[in-house]
């Protein structure tokens, strides 16, 4: 039994140390962790024109709001500055710019008169008239100044020496005056001139608020493009709709609501795909541009798990030719958008 007993021990005791031995060992090295791929971003974006679309309404503001004429119809496309429509007050103010254009005409042909002061011919008649005077002049002064030498002797009366004395200064009024007019007819006075300069500017200023006025009686487009949607035709009140909504269709943006938490793994230039619902077709698009602010989407719903307070921010990407010839006419059409990383 002893030895039994003693053999066990012997058997444990190297059965210990062999497992002590096997622990001692070098730890096995750790793994490397595996790369992360790197995630695409995926949202609901919508069609819209790069240009936006334009409602167009009444310029002059809720005086007259009468639609008189319509010159375009939907489909159509206009260049920037077009006519498209005029409003019933427009012949009424183009009479008004009429008026006020006959005005400063007038105006303007007073200051050439004022600033011409005189024609040749008249400065010509008035210059003889000046000479013919002042040889009158001279020749009432000789016969007032012989009258007063004749007083002393008796040979003349001093009542017909006082009617030449008077004629001669009379004879001299007139000639100052003649002086007077022939300045007048070489160049103007300063006063008359800036009277009739302040008289020009004011035609002028109210010229250019006619033409102004008139031109609110009409509609036009602000850039080239094609109208969408009219919502009034001749007759009609223009309305809180306004006239007509128009975009430039040459070139066609998605608009993609991205959310917040997603803007880090944006860039701009970034490859897209677009996916139409119900078309199997996918589109290729590019990162153009990246909203400065983050809106606030709230939306009421029963779906427990959907975002009742999203946050988002708009991301517009550019179609590519074959995009914008397939979504030129699906303005506000919802679609699906994947931006590759």
């Amino acid at each position: 039994m002893k030895r039994l007993v003693l053999g066990l021990v012997v058997a444990g005791a190297l059965a210990g140390g062999g497992y002590y031995l096997m622990n001692q060992q070098d730890p096995p090295p750790p793994r490397a962790a595996l790369p992360v791929a790197s995630l695409g971003v995926g949202a609901l974006g919508r069609v819209e024109p790069m240009s936006r679309i334009r409602r167009l309404g009444a310029p002059g503001g809720m005086n007259v709001t009468r639609l008189d004429r319509l010159l375009v119809e939907e489909g159509a496309t206009v260049e920037a500055d077009q006519l498209l429509a005029e409003l019933a007050d427009a012949a009424q103010k183009d009479a008004q710019t009429a008026r006020a254009a006959a005005a400063l005409a007038e105006a303007e042909a007073r200051l050439a008169l004022t600033r011409a002061a005189g024609r040749a011919e008249e400065r010509r008649a008035q210059q003889a008239r000046l000479t013919a005077l002042r040889a009158a002049e001279e020749s009432a002064r000789r016969e007032a100044d012989r009258a007063d030498r004749l007083v002393p002797s008796g040979a003349g009366g001093a009542a017909e020496a006082e009617r030449r004395r008077f004629a001669a200064i009379r004879a001299t009024a007139e000639v100052a005056e003649a002086e007077a007019e022939l300045a007048r007819l070489q160049s103007p006075r300063p006063e008359d001139l800036a009277v009739a300069e302040a008289q020009r500017d004011a035609a002028r200023a109210a010229h250019a608020a006619a033409a102004a006025e008139a031109e609110l009686s009409r509609i036009r487009a602000p850039i080239a493009g094609t109208i969408l949607h009219l919502y009034a035709r001749p007759g009609d009140l223009l309305g809180n709709d306004g006239l007509l909504d128009m975009a430039d269709l040459t070139r066609i943006d998605v608009v993609a609501d991205v959310y917040e938490t997603d803007l880090p793994r944006l860039r701009l230039g970034q490859a897209a795909e677009i996916q139409i619902p119900g078309n199997p077709q996918r589109l290729t698009a590019t990162v153009r541009e990246i909203g400065w602010q983050v809106r606030r989407t709230t939306q009421a719903g029963t779906d427990p798990v959907a975002a009742v307070d999203a946050r988002t921010v708009p991301v517009r990407l550019a179609l590519d030719a074959e995009g914008v010839a397939l979504l030129g006419r699906r303005s506000n059409m919802q679609v699906q958008v994947a931006i590759r990383p």
